[in-house]
């Protein structure tokens, strides 16, 4: 696991900066703290920063080929290596390590173009061909690693964050804001955008090659539906071989390894698999809150206890708060989901004792987890109502229904429901997804915000997602637009940087491509039957996990911020969202994020969303804009 990071001029005869590409690695140095490397030669510079897992001692980057003609930089991990090294030997390649960035170089000079479709891991790389003067990158089928670049007239940048590329001082720093308003209106900032407007992330599934000042992009893997007619027990028996398959080939390590355990469905199941086929024992890790509706540390003690983990737990408490500027630093990018300090927190309660976890991120995207699904499912009913109805009694009832404290409840669920239903029909469960709606945005948006977003539409990157699946099944489009869009660019967001802000490696084995393209053929309603999520894993999982375990409802990984941000955290909003702070920064209302903050504190409404939104940017802004 690294960072990596590098400068490609356009002409030959313009040498890279060996100080600049210095600091664009010191500034990832979290992502790597044994070692460092660089190639600097003429027009390109590659750096990197390593984590060191595999081949400890003689995996050292950069590498090269043969002739010296390739050079590669590397982050990730290829699980299947080996057997693509053999391969590769008997084609006549010579190594001289055991690492598997080798590896992956060789496969580069074997098949080029087509080397990611080799490759059964997480990764993001970078090779400088120097007889063509081109380069090539690729990113992993699912998006589990980053790649961010930017192209100027006479040179291309990468890195593995955003704060690498700023280092060099001429990248300007311009706000993105069609990148803004999918912030607000999502959570996160989908690919290929970034906050600012000269950076762009590599989609996840794609390569890039660089060659004469040109850019070519271009997918190489795409995830296909197709029901399959097999026996529901056959099914479950394979789910379950290749769970313990792609656990067990991301036990490869020379150093300590553990496991993120929510208590949930997915990381239980994740640890049974570690149990099963690990012989050195399991340690596990639980974040748990004193609000008892949002605490599942119960259920994570359950599942330590049933398979004899080593166990690891901590309270979160609003104290966690303090940590948000360094959070915020790490993320680069403003960024909304509540669940990123657990994450932090769970991370450095690890890497206290590990240098590699095991996560169960993917589950719910790939067989229908969320509640989401099922919401969309409930609105199709509700639909058929008359409209006096839903618009002229039920809507303007549930509306008038207070929030409450609990995590979800009847009536948060309710209104939330309802808040859904309103928006267009053709986005599907997405509707459940968005936090900020066009009416809001109107009051909220300053004039010149407004203009510039006169003709943006913030949904059609999910509206091509739906167009892009093969299937015209709704849950097979709602699912493949989930681990297109809000699985990479939120969840696997989130768990890689915060597990490298501390120099933790975070595995998940649900994103084995294998596992991912099985889940794509099974029949809907072995994925969500009835009101009854993930029903094919749980089949699966019978008689290994406990039955409170498997037919316990989804919770989510979140903290009660909402609560805090009547106590604890309003002095913060106070100080970030102040008519002051907001007038300097110019994109917002002041009287209108006025009205927002004094609902939500007088219980009104819950505005937690929206406000965290605001003050997530208002403060990224100091940090990053401000410099």
């Amino acid at each position: 696991m690294c960072g990596i990071c590098g400068i490609i001029n356009r002409e030959i005869g313009h040498e890279v900066d060996p100080h600049a590409l210095k600091r664009m690695c010191d500034a990832i140095v979290h992502r790597g703290p044994d070692d460092e490397g660089f190639h600097v030669a003429g027009q390109a510079g590659l750096g990197m920063r390593r984590l060191a897992i595999i081949d400890v001692r003689g995996g050292r980057q950069p590498i090269y080929n043969e002739d010296g003609s390739l050079v590669i930089v590397f982050n990730g991990e290829i699980y299947n290596h080996l057997d693509l090294r053999r391969d590769l030997e008997s084609r006549g390649h010579c190594f001289r390590t055991q690492a598997d960035t080798e590896t992956v170089l060789h496969a580069f000079e074997e098949y080029g173009v087509e080397c990611p479709n080799h490759l059964n891991g997480m990764f993001a790389f970078a090779v400088w061909d120097r007889k063509r003067h081109r380069l090539f990158m690729a990113r992993d089928r699912i998006g589990k690693k980053p790649l961010y670049y930017a192209l100027e007239a006479e040179r291309l940048v990468f890195a593995s964050e955003i704060k690498s590329i700023l280092t060099l001082p001429d990248i300007p720093r311009e706000v993105d804001t069609v990148a803004l308003d999918h912030f607000l209106t999502f959570e996160y900032i989908p690919a290929p955008l970034s906050i600012f407007r000269q950076i762009r992330k590599l989609p996840q599934a794609h390569w890039l090659l660089y060659e004469e000042g040109q850019l070519q992009i271009q997918r190489y893997w795409r995830l296909h539906y197709h029901a399959s007619c097999r026996r529901e027990s056959d099914l479950a028996d394979e789910m379950v071989t290749l769970l313990r398959d792609a656990v067990k080939i991301r036990l490869m390590s020379e150093v300590p390894l553990g496991a993120f355990l929510s208590g949930g469905l997915d990381s239980s199941s994740v640890v049974a698999m570690m149990a099963q086929t690990s012989s050195n024992g399991v340690k596990t890790f639980s974040i748990g809150f004193d609000n008892a509706s949002y605490n599942e540390l119960p259920y994570a003690r359950t599942i330590a206890r049933q398979f004899n983990t080593e166990h690891y737990e901590e309270i979160i408490t609003p104290d966690v708060l303090r940590l948000t500027e360094k959070i915020i630093h790490q993320l680069d990018e403003p960024f909304g989901d509540f669940s990123v300090f657990p994450t932090y927190m769970v991370s450095e309660m690890a890497r206290k004792q590990v240098t590699v976890v095991l996560s169960g991120d993917g589950g719910d995207e790939l067989i229908a987890g969320y509640e989401t699904y099922i919401a969309e499912r409930m609105a199709r009913t509700y639909q058929r109502l008359p409209a006096w109805l839903r618009r002229g009694l039920i809507g303007p009832v549930v509306s008038l229904l207070p929030p409450t404290e609990k995590k979800k409840g009847f009536f948060n669920k309710s209104r939330r429901f309802i808040e859904g239903c309103r928006l267009p029909a053709h986005l599907q469960h997405v509707r459940w997804m968005i936090f900020l709606q066009q009416a809001e945005k109107q009051k909220l948006y300053s004039p010149a915000l407004r203009a510039q977003l006169s003709s943006h539409n913030p949904y059609a990157f999910i509206e091509e997602a739906f167009a892009a699946c093969n299937s015209d099944v709704a849950l097979d489009q709602q699912e493949y637009v989930d681990i297109m869009t809000y699985l990479c660019d939120d969840i696997l967001v989130k768990v890689d940087r915060m597990s490298m802000a501390v120099s933790l490696e975070a595995r998940a084995p649900f994103l084995d491509h294998r596992f991912v393209e099985f889940c794509a053929t099974l029949p809907p309603h072995l994925r969500l039957q009835g009101k009854r999520t993930k029903h094919l894993l749980k089949q699966a999982m019978r008689g290994i996990l406990p039955q409170q375990i498997l037919e316990r409802r989804k919770e989510g990984f979140s903290i009660p911020i909402k609560n805090w941000m009547k106590q604890e955290l309003k002095p913060l909003l106070m100080q970030h969202l102040s008519a002051a702070a907001l007038h300097d920064t110019g994109f917002f209302e002041p009287n209108y994020v006025k009205r927002l903050i004094a609902e939500h504190g007088k219980g009104v409404e819950n505005h937690s969303h929206r406000l965290w939104a605001l003050l997530m940017f208002q403060m990224w802004h100091q940090q990053y804009m401000k410099k």
